[in-house]
């Protein structure tokens, strides 16, 4: 499990914007790294969105925005294309980084129980270590309760 204070766990994973993304290569930011369980879901797409509509304000802030889920780098294209995400999209179709910050989790629906993402965001700062962890989040809100924390702790 990945706490406040710890290094954050380093990746190399593949994005919708074709590059190769590795955590380390933005040491001097901070770093809003957010899991999300599936492209195109509801609620998935308003926290996507909220990261959009706020990310003038992290680049403020020397703050960068990740978004990681399972999906495949094609259906990140589609979903930042269709909403003009600005940020990176990456895909952990293992989910090895998942696991490696304890997001990967079972859950259940419907009395189903199943694999999948437990929605978390982890501020990164810029030496890398975790400032703040969010999980199990509500989406209502959460964007700007980051950027709040940003503007307070890391500014």
């Amino acid at each position: 499990m990945v706490e406040v204070g710890q290094p954050a766990p380093d990746f190399t994973l593949s994005a919708n914007n074709g590059q190769t993304i590795s955590l380390h290569q933005y040491r001097g930011k901070n770093v809003v790294l957010y899991f999300y369980p599936k492209d195109m879901t509801p609620g998935c797409t308003t926290e996507a969105c909220d990261f959009r509509d706020y990310h003038p304000k992290f680049s403020q802030l020397n703050t960068v925005v990740l978004g990681i889920s399972p999906d495949t780098v094609a259906s990140h294209d589609k979903f930042a294309a269709k909403y003009e995400l600005p940020f990176p999209l990456l895909a952990d179709p293992d989910h090895e980084v998942a696991e490696a910050y304890g997001v990967w989790v079972l859950k259940n629906m419907y009395g189903k129980e199943y694999m999948g993402i437990e929605r978390s965001t982890f501020l990164i700062d810029k030496e890398g270590n975790i400032a703040q962890v969010w999980r199990k989040v509500k989406v209502a809100g959460h964007v700007q309760e980051v950027l709040q924390y940003i503007e307070e702790h890391l500014a």
